[in-house]
């Protein structure tokens, strides 16, 4: 009665899988938004804030503004000469050296407005007034993750840079240098804003995908070859769909901002067929956690144990995408 995942080494890949480090913010089946989504939200607001005063600011949390010094009103007659994207993070640079760090968290999203408030923003926790129109932090659910702070000089905004390198501007040796620095499986290293910036759960998905490698493959254990092939992926992939969010936002400020799109391959997709080879996209979760991967093209026909799932099917659980229900 041998299953996919009974030996100890396997049980071990798995946990380090779906163990994620701290600070890393793995897998989560709510859509968050990556580096695509930030660079298509950062060209929006140059377009409307950068060059101009901030005319008020209000909290409408008392959670949102995790900082006390300096004073949030300080920032109150002060232009925006600068946005950075610091990972999944949105840095505005006001004068005096003033950066307010915006981090959507998981549920975070961003609204225009050309009103001075927008009173059609729901679950809204804090409003920007501009000259051009107003900016609006909203935030889905009760949990509060969502958040501002604001601190002075470039020392104290690399506190809040986690530090994982660029993949698009990065060059291949630099990428196979943070991809093997320790051993963990591909799916939480390319997760992991320590190693690289900006990719989550939904296009590591779909960087795996793209790759034909599996999300529990470790990372010291690639070749040379699947190593070029995952940066090669990974490039596309980043460059792809901040090019299809550009053109999908079309100079409107971006709204629906979410990680499940009909166009991914793997992504959201469980149940669905995979788009290269017909194979059903299958899914490995834990508690709030989840992977999306193709059997066929990425495990080698090998469907990965599911912990819930494979507990209550027992022996129905498929081994491969040939058997029942695969």
């Amino acid at each position: 009665m041998a299953s996919l995942l009974t030996s100890a080494a396997t049980r071990a890949t798995r946990r380090t899988l779906l163990a994620a480090p701290s600070g890393c913010s793995f897998a989560p089946r709510r859509p968050v938004p990556e580096l695509p989504d930030i660079v298509v939200y950062i060209e929006a607001l140059e377009s409307r804030v950068l060059g101009r005063a901030l005319e008020k600011i209000r909290s409408a949390d008392v959670f949102v503004l995790r900082t006390a010094v300096p004073p949030v009103d300080s920032l109150v007659g002060r232009k925006v000469g600068e946005l950075r994207r610091l990972g999944k993070r949105i840095a505005f640079r006001f004068a005096g050296d003033l950066w307010l760090v915006v981090h959507l968290m998981v549920a975070g999203r961003l609204q225009w407005s050309g009103t001075a408030e927008n009173p059609s923003a729901r679950n809204a926790l804090a409003h920007l007034a501009f000259p051009t129109g107003t900016l609006t932090l909203t935030e889905a659910g009760t949990k509060h993750r969502a958040s501002l702070h604001l601190v002075e000089g470039e020392a104290a905004l690399r506190a809040h840079d986690p530090g994982g390198i660029e993949v698009l501007p990065g060059g291949a040796r630099q990428f196979a240098a943070a991809l093997t620095a320790e051993n963990h499986t591909l799916k939480r290293a390319l997760t992991d804003p320590r190693l690289f910036s900006g990719i989550g759960n939904a296009y590591s998905d779909e960087i795996l995908h793209a790759a034909r490698l599996s999300p529990v493959a470790l990372t010291q254990k690639l070749n040379a070859g699947e190593i070029a092939r995952l940066h090669a992926a990974a490039c596309e992939q980043l460059a792809v769909w901040t090019n299809r969010l550009r053109a999908e936002a079309a100079g409107r400020f971006p709204s629906g901002v979410t990680a499940f799109r009909p166009e991914m391959a793997v992504h959201g997709r469980f149940g669905k067929p995979c788009p290269a080879c017909g194979a059903i996209v299958q899914r490995i979760r834990y508690a709030d956690n989840e992977v999306n991967y193709c059997p066929r093209c990425q495990t080698g026909g090998r469907v990965l144990a599911d912990r819930s799932l494979s507990r209550l099917l027992k022996e129905d659980w498929p081994r491969a995408i040939g058997d029942r229900n695969a």
